[in-house]
């Protein structure tokens, strides 16, 4: 991929009017293991695929909480991703000091957008090597945005990001149109569809190595949830009930949920995020 004189700065175009040390960012997300998100008339939510470095190593951190009504799902460099998500939660409490009331999700979707921007434009940075999708809740409902290292900002149906995420977006993209109508089971359970896509054949989904995150009212399968549906993160056991109600691959074109779990194995190396090193 090296491109000669061009890819030595961000500053510097290409002839084809091309920035290569931000395509090479966008890379870096590519790299990260697949994230997916999805939203309908009263939930939106996140779901993301843990990888660990080694058989010794812990699972790692995939979601972040933001503030009470955002959460975010992450595909990239992990040193990066704190930094930013530590500047969003900077954004929504100066919204409450300031203005006395949760910040809006595009507003603070568009802050780390312009913070982001910065770093592709003047000389000596390096753009972040980190990609976001964000979920949230405000006046106006349910929000999906996906942030991405150019500094480019979209609202979604549905989106994944990360390694072999177009074989979700393909999914996806089938049945995005059922989305809006689902309750919180059904939507949760196009979300594992969809990641499972991502897996390598020999891997499957289990309690853990999926991360789910939710804004929106509680359902049949959560016992202790925030008035308002405040954002939040579902881990280890907390997700069973959820893998439990996912259609077998050889049958997933519209059959009932089975009663049996599918199976489930710890997924382990490959894809790993890509890590600072020292």
């Amino acid at each position: 991929m090296f491109r000669n004189t061009y890819d030595s700065d961000n500053t510097v175009f290409s002839p084809q009017g091309r920035l290569h040390q931000v395509e090479y960012a966008l890379e870096a997300v590519k790299q990260g293991s697949a994230a997916v998100g999805l939203r309908s008339k009263t939930h939106s939510i996140l779901l993301a695929l843990k990888r660990s470095t080694g058989e010794l190593a812990s699972y790692q951190q995939k979601m972040f909480r933001i503030d009470d009504h955002v959460g975010i799902a992450i595909a990239g460099l992990t040193s990066d991703a704190r930094v930013l998500s530590n500047f969003m939660r900077q954004q929504a409490m100066s919204s409450k000091m300031i203005f006395n009331r949760p910040i809006p999700v595009n507003r603070l979707v568009s802050s780390i957008a312009d913070k982001a921007q910065v770093n592709t434009q003047e000389y000596g940075r390096r753009p972040y090597g980190v990609g976001f999708l964000v979920i949230g809740q405000d006046n106006s409902g349910p929000h999906l945005y996906e942030f991405s290292p150019s500094g480019n900002s979209y609202e979604y149906y549905a989106m994944s990001i990360g390694a072999r995420s177009q074989s979700a977006k393909t999914y996806l993209e089938k049945h995005y149109e059922s989305f809006a109508d689902c309750n919180l089971e059904d939507l949760i359970r196009h979300g594992l569809h969809a990641l499972r896509e991502t897996l390598q054949q020999d891997k499957e989904l289990s309690i853990h190595n999926t991360s789910i995150g939710i804004v929106g009212p509680a359902s049949t399968h959560e016992t202790i949830v925030p008035p308002g549906g405040a954002f939040r993160i579902l881990e280890n056991d907390d997700v069973k009930p959820y893998l439990e109600l996912m259609i077998p691959k050889e049958t997933d074109a519209g059959a009932a949920p089975p009663t049996a779990p599918a199976p489930a194995a710890a997924a382990t190396g490959g894809d790993d995020d890509v890590q600072m090193s020292g």
